[in-house]
């Protein structure tokens, strides 16, 4: 039963009472020495002071006693020698052998040491004090002393029934008690610890086989305790790849007999339960090894992180693909492998065409799901064969081990280009990006990986000023593309603050009334070294660069400027790029440079791609709101050759729609859809209260088709090419009246090919692409801006040469007429010409024709 504790016990100074019994039985030694020297003690005391001084001296061991451990018991033994020298004082005073001032003053000599004895034991010290003066208050005859004397006693004694018994034991003679009951608080914590499930812990024999284990992970692992004692302790944890190399040094030092801490295991049973296990060995009282005893604690969740951190230094967290860093060190481990086959190897970067026009139309979280898809793609088509990683933006990275050889190499990258160009669903909207592949191969193209990886780029770069949407090999020739490209990015920048660049404006004619109802600015570059700059070469760049804004910004300044001086009917068209669009300061530009040319805002017209307000948001709606608000118009460009839909259509305020020349062209020709795709067009801009103007319109034919199909406008060769602004404003002078100036397609029948030509012009050769081959001409791919009437000497594949006269020129491509025609032989085939039989010919070609053209118009109507 537990005493109400009348000082604090976890005070060092406050020890059990009887610490200081020993010294009390040599306080009763003096005491009896002093007594004796000066009177003389009796025998009958000398035996009482004997006995109590004895009784003192034995007292922690007499209570330490099993029989004696009771409380009362043990406050009694206490009392004891305290009770005998007190009544041996007062035997002393009662015989009349001393006064009784002496037996005061003998019993004071005890009392004095014991109160110091005592002196943090108040409970110790009253009760020793009532005990040993209790006898001489009785003695001097006070019978009120002595029951006053006594009752305080009790009720001290009854208050102190809080203090244990176990305070009057000194702490070595606490013996088997104290130490069973510190081992029962020390099971009971570790049981507590066990329940948190923080750590648990675990025995084993010499064996390793299991003698304890916590219940709690024993339930986590789905078993119960008793089940899992007796298996080995490695049983419990994983072999699999991701923990094998843990369990092999477990079974080390198990083997050793060597201790170990915070090994991490992974349980073999559950979903990635990770544990820190500590051991040590046991070894028996004659020095043997016993077992190992050790705790675990839980790591799960700092396993986890650890994994999700790893993960996000290898892998892509958009993407789940490899990201840069992976890519890298897979490269790293083929080109360092010790055998020369093993270190072959193919490198592809993947780069997406026009993503940002989808990532600043669309928005950002289109432009992420967008990219998902591509990884999908992308993994799709590569397979298990090679390995895919995402290194940045819209860049992808493709890794083939081994020499799979060019011909598997080219199919997969056609493979990958189809797959990735194919249309996305982004929620309820459509998007299309285009994709160029550049490929480099080990040890062909580099040994280390930065030598692949700059010749993969090279390559890269090869196939966008190719056109884009294709793959190119590295060749050693491109290091020389790539300086010139760098240097035309230079030379960009200083024609931009130079003002070396020129607006174009090429006639836009009212199909009903042949007048010139406006201009499209078209930007060229003449460069003062390498002459005219092909405009998708340089646009490219600046897009590139980041330099598509301020050429946007002056095209649009110069030609609102340019408009101003002619005449108020006339209007000009400039292309927006989607990246303008997107700039929130597009109206105050566009307000700025009307005002500043100080021209109707109705008179400029701005041209938006499809791509460019794809974005369902509000984003948009407004920017089209503050266009409009402005007074400007707004013309669809390129309708139908990219995110076509006519939900957009419905939404934004277009004031016209233009018809792209890939529709145009060919449209005169037998089977073709393209005048259906126009007439459809026309009928819904119509429908809707939109001009249309047809771009790209050569030959009279296809005018006659665009006007067929109700074309307002018209856009081409067949009226006029683009001028610069001098010979425009020139133009405008003559009067706004256009006529078609253009050819019937009163030709020989083409053959359809694909050759590469020389051409010589003036001692300089020129490589180009011939295609539609007929008797009196044929179109020639490659050459820029050649002008009207230039002369070439046209050397075919097979080593015949002609002449031929340039006809016409839009951007790379021209026709050229045979001086004289080509002939043909008996079974039709084409041969070199002569002077002879020019004219037959090229009146049974122009009867042909006649008919053609006669046979459509019958069609049509």
């Amino acid at each position: 039963m537990k005493l109400p504790i009348l000082f604090s016990p976890d005070d060092k100074a406050a020890s059990m009472p009887a610490d200081h019994v020993p010294q009390l039985s040599f306080c009763m030694m003096l005491s009896y020495a002093v007594g004796s020297f000066f009177v003389g003690v009796p025998e009958f005391v000398v035996t009482q002071l004997l006995l109590a001084a004895a009784i003192a001296a034995l007292l922690p061991r007499l209570i330490n006693h099993s029989v004696l451990k009771h409380e009362v018991l043990a406050w009694a033994l206490f009392m004891l020698p305290f009770l005998l020298f007190g009544s041996g004082a007062a035997l002393w005073v009662n015989r009349g052998s001393i006064p009784m001032s002496a037996g005061i003053v003998f019993t004071a000599s005890l009392a004095i040491p014991s109160l110091y004895l005592f002196r943090r034991q108040g409970v110790a010290a009253i009760v020793a004090q009532v005990t040993l003066w209790l006898p001489l208050v009785i003695a001097a005859g006070s019978a009120l002393g002595a029951l006053w004397l006594t009752l305080g006693g009790i009720a001290i004694f009854l208050g102190a029934r809080g203090v244990s018994h176990k305070q009057l034991l000194p702490p070595a003679a606490l013996g088997s008690q104290q130490i069973d009951d510190g081992k029962l608080r020390a099971a009971s914590i570790l049981r507590d610890y066990e329940q948190t499930g923080q750590g648990w812990f675990w025995e084993t024999d010499a064996s390793g086989t299991l003698r304890y284990l916590s219940e709690p992970v024993a339930a986590t692992l789905g078993f119960r305790q008793k089940d899992l004692l007796g298996n080995n302790i490695q049983d419990l944890f994983s072999s699999d790849k991701s923990a094998a190399q843990s369990l092999d040094i477990l079974a080390f030092h198990l083997k050793a007999h060597s201790p170990f801490r915070d090994l991490p295991m992974r349980s073999a049973v559950g979903e990635g339960i990770w544990w820190a296990v500590s051991g040590r060995p046991l070894y028996d009282a004659a020095g043997s090894f016993s077992g190992f005893r050790g705790i675990g604690n839980d790591l799960t969740e700092r396993k986890r992180n650890e994994l999700w951190t790893s993960r996000l230094a290898h892998f892509d967290s958009l993407t789940g693909l490899a990201n840069r860093f992976q890519m890298s060190q897979t490269l790293e481990t083929i080109l360092s492998a010790p055998e020369d086959k093993d270190r072959r190897c193919v490198i592809m970067l993947v780069d997406l065409d026009k993503f940002k026009e989808v990532n600043d139309t669309l928005g950002h979280p289109a432009g992420d799901a967008l990219l998902k898809q591509v990884a999908s793609r992308l993994e799709l088509a590569v397979k298990d064969i090679g390995r895919v990683g995402r290194i940045g933006g819209d860049e992808f990275q493709v890794i083939l081990a081994g020499e799979p050889g060019r011909k598997y190499v080219r199919k997969l990258a056609d493979t990958i280009i189809d797959s990735v160009s194919s249309p996305y669903r982004l929620e309820d909207q459509i998007a299309t990006v285009g994709v160029s592949i550049g490929i480099a191969i080990a040890p062909d193209d580099g040994v280390t990986s930065k030598a692949l990886i700059r010749n993969a780029d090279l390559a890269l770069y090869a196939a966008k000023d190719a056109g884009r949407g294709c793959h190119r090999f590295y060749a050693p020739e491109l290091h020389q593309e790539a300086e010139e490209r760098l240097g035309l990015e230079r030379d960009l920048r200083r024609a931009i603050t130079h003002g070396e660049l020129e607006l174009y404006y090429q006639p836009v004619i009212a199909t009903a009334t042949e007048q010139i109802t406006g201009f499209e600015a078209l930007m060229r570059w003449n460069h003062p070294e390498k002459g005219w700059i092909a405009p998708r070469r340089f646009v490219q760049i600046a897009e590139d660069f980041g330099l598509i804004e301020r050429l946007g910004e002056w095209a649009m300044r110069t030609a609102c400027h340019d408009l101003a001086s002619w005449p108020s009917s006339v209007r000009v068209a400039v292309n927006l790029s989607p990246v303008q669009f997107a700039n929130a300061q597009l109206p105050t530009l566009v307000t700025n440079a009307v005002a500043q040319a100080g021209i109707d805002p109705s008179r400029l017209e701005l041209e938006i791609t499809e791509s460019v307000f794809l974005n369902g948001d509000n984003k948009t709606d407004a920017m089209f709101a503050s266009l409009k608000r402005i007074g400007v118009r707004l013309a669809l460009d390129d309708f139908g050759t990219g995110y076509s839909s006519l939900g957009y259509l419905r939404r934004a305020p277009f004031d016209k729609i233009k018809i792209d020349r890939s529709f145009v062209r060919g449209a005169t020709q037998a089977e073709s859809r393209n005048g259906a795709i126009i007439a459809s067009i026309t009928s819904l801009a119509q429908a809707m209260g939109m001009e249309t103007t047809a771009e790209g319109v050569e030959t009279l034919e296809e005018l006659d088709l665009v006007r067929l199909h109700g074309c307002s406008h018209v856009q081409g060769y067949v009226y006029d090419r683009p001028l610069n602004r001098d010979k425009a404003t020139e133009r405008l002078r003559q009067g706004l009246r256009a006529k078609a100036h253009g050819q019937r397609e009163e030709r020989s029948n083409r053959h359809v090919v694909t050759r590469q030509v020389a051409l010589t012009h003036a001692g300089h050769h020129y490589d180009g692409t011939i295609r539609n081959l007929s008797r009196t001409g044929a179109l020639v791919e490659g050459l820029w801006n050649v002008p009207q009437d230039t002369k070439f000497s046209i050397t075919l594949p097979d080593g015949h040469k002609m002449g031929a006269t340039a006809r016409w020129c839009e951007q790379d491509r021209m026709g050229v007429e045979f001086d004289p025609p080509l002939e043909s032989d008996p079974e039709r085939r084409l041969v070199r010409g002569s002077a002879g039989g020019r004219k037959d010919a090229a009146e049974h070609a122009n009867a042909v024709s006649v008919q053609l053209s006669a046979d459509r118009r019958q069609k049509a109507g």
